[in-house]
C-alpha cells in the first residue's frame, strides 16, 4: 500500500460515508459536562500533540475582517482558547488577543509554552503577547464590541450554542467576524479512517456539516483547509490520549486502545517505531457577521 497518499488496496477497501454528524454526539448534559471537563489536566499533552491551525485558514479569516471592519482586525478574542493553539497564531500575525477558557490549568499552559508554538504558519513571533481571561464563552465579561475578531477552535459544540451567538454578537465591533474552527482527521483517506476508528476520534463530521448558532449571526462564508500534521509514531499513539473517551476511560480499555494503534502503525501499515509520519487533517472554517451586517454565504 502507498501509506503516504491513502491508495486503495485489497487490505483496504473503501471506506462508508465518513459521518451524519453535523457536530459531536453526547448521551446527556450530565456525559457532555464530564468530558468537557476530562480535558482540563490534560494541558501539557494537548499542547504537544493536537495540531494548530493552517495559515491558509488564518489568512482566509483575516482577510473577511478586512472586508468589513475599518483597519481589519486589530483585536481578537479566542474562546474556549484552551492552551492557545488558535490565540498565539494570531498574536504572531500582529493582533491584541485575549484568550478566554474556563480551565485555569489550559490558560496557565497557553502563557508559559505558547510564545514557543510552532504552527504551519509558522513559529509565534519573539514580540507577541497574550492576555488570558478565565470566564465562560456564554458570559466572559469582557466589553461589548471588543473585538473585530472572534475566534473559536475545536470548542463551539462544547458551548450552549444560543448563549454563546449572543455573547459573540455583543462582542463583535461593527464590522467584525466570528470565524468557528474545526481541525478533524481527513478520513477520507482510507488508512486515516481507520486510525480514527481504533483512536476513537469523536469529533469527525460529515463533510457538509453546519454549526449550530443564533439567528443573531449569519454565515458570510465556509472553507475546507486540508494539510499534513508530521509526527513521530510515538506521538500519533499518544494523540489518542488527548482523546474524551481514551482519557475517561479505564485503564484496561484505555491500554487496549493504544496497543491497538502500535499494532496499526508499526505492523499493519509497517512503519519503524520514530519514523515521522504525516498525518493528514482537514481543518473546516466558517465566518459570521452579526445578523443585518452579512453578505452572502457562498
Amino acid at each position: 500500500m502507498d501509506r503516504a497518499s491513502g491508495a486503495a488496496d485489497p487490505l483496504h477497501p473503501p471506506i462508508p460515508p465518513i459521518s451524519a454528524r453535523d457536530e459531536p454526539r453526547f448521551r446527556d448534559r450530565e456525559r457532555k459536562s464530564a468530558l468537557a471537563a476530562a480535558f482540563q489536566e490534560q494541558g501539557e499533552d494537548y499542547d504537544r500533540l493536537r495540531p494548530g491551525y493552517p495559515g491558509a485558514a488564518l489568512e482566509t479569516m483575516l482577510a473577511r475582517v478586512a472586508e468589513g471592519a475599518d483597519g481589519g482586525a486589530a483585536r481578537a478574542i479566542d474562546l474556549g482558547a484552551g492552551t492557545g493553539k488558535l490565540s498565539w497564531a494570531l498574536a504572531a500575525r500582529g493582533l491584541e488577543v485575549t484568550a478566554v477558557d474556563t480551565s485555569a490549568a489550559m490558560l496557565e499552559t497557553a502563557r508559559r509554552r505558547g510564545a514557543s508554538l510552532t504552527t504551519p504558519s509558522g513559529p509565534a513571533s519573539s514580540g507577541a503577547a497574550l492576555a488570558t481571561h478565565l470566564a465562560p464563552a456564554e458570559a466572559t465579561g469582557l466589553p461589548t464590541g471588543s473585538a473585530e475578531l472572534v475566534t473559536v477552535a475545536q470548542a463551539w459544540h462544547w458551548f450552549d450554542a444560543a448563549a454563546a451567538s449572543t455573547e459573540v454578537a455583543r462582542l463583535l465591533a461593527p464590522g467584525g467576524v466570528l470565524a468557528l474552527a474545526w481541525n478533524m482527521l481527513d478520513v477520507t483517506i482510507p488508512w486515516v479512517h481507520r486510525l480514527s476508528r481504533i483512536m476513537h476520534a469523536g469529533d469527525i463530521h460529515r463533510e457538509d456539516f453546519s454549526p449550530t448558532v443564533g439567528p443573531e449571526l449569519e454565515l458570510t462564508a465556509r472553507s475546507v483547509h486540508r494539510w499534513e500534521d508530521p509526527m513521530p509514531t510515538g506521538d500519533v499513539i499518544d494523540l489518542a490520549r488527548t482523546r474524551s473517551y481514551v482519557i475517561t476511560a479505564s485503564e484496561e480499555r484505555r491500554a487496549k486502545v493504544l496497543a491497538n494503534l502500535d499494532w496499526y502503525l508499526h505492523e499493519r501499515l509497517g512503519h519503524a517505531p520514530g519514523d515521522l509520519v504525516g498525518v493528514p487533517y482537514r481543518t473546516d472554517l466558517f465566518l459570521y457577521r452579526a445578523a443585518g451586517r452579512a453578505g452572502t454565504a457562498p
